[in-house]
């Protein structure tokens, strides 16, 4: 359970930064970009994942992760929040939430049941589910930062036509299956 909760903090942290990273290259006003009325611009993900995190993560181990307060429909409208700070504000209060719920599980409550929508899940299921729902959010700020900046967008990971030169590199320094294990096991070792 230890590794899982290490392994799912530094997933998490992962996708937080790729979205950080989108941020630093889009203008203020690329942040409200839409391509059609419908869709949903950055801003309005960032406000949705912040009201289903601090839904979920506060008092993640107590009370049900839909809470009350949250008013789902509002987070996808703009009117009560305009600017890069606003959002950023957001977003950091939301990732705190949840580093900090994640945080909170230790031996005593690994078994515990937690709700969502009224339904158990393991601490297991609960972190899985938010998982899968931030990555999807995060791929979608990713592809509309992309489409936004064109050219000038600068790769998150490896660039194109770099994907030889990099498994070659690897394979030099000895990269291989084995050594990903024993760094593994050593770093639970420690």
């Amino acid at each position: 359970m230890e590794h899982f909760l290490s392994n799912a903090e530094q997933m998490f942290r992962y996708y937080k930064t790729l979205g950080d990273k989108s941020f630093d290259q889009l203008s203020d006003e690329a942040l409200y970009w839409k391509a059609h009325d419908n869709d949903n611009s950055i801003a309005i993900i960032i406000k949705h994942m912040w009201g289903n995190m601090m839904s979920r993560w506060t008092h993640f181990l107590d009370e049900d992760g839909e809470k009350d307060w949250r008013r789902r429909d509002a987070e996808f409208e703009l009117e009560d929040l305009q600017g890069r700070e606003a959002l950023l504000l957001l977003w950091e209060e939301a990732w705190k939430c949840l580093f900090d719920a994640l945080h909170s599980i230790g031996p005593k409550n690994y078994d515990q049941v937690v709700y969502i929508r009224s339904k158990g899940h393991t601490i297991v299921e609960a972190i899985q589910r938010q998982l899968a729902h931030y990555a999807y959010h995060i791929g979608q700020i990713v592809y509309m930062a992309k489409s936004i900046q064109k050219d000038q967008w600068k790769s998150l990971s490896m660039p194109k036509g770099t994907s030889e030169a990099f498994t070659k590199a690897s394979h030099s320094k000895g990269l291989r299956k084995e050594h990903f294990v024993k760094e593994q096991l050593d770093d639970r070792l420690r």
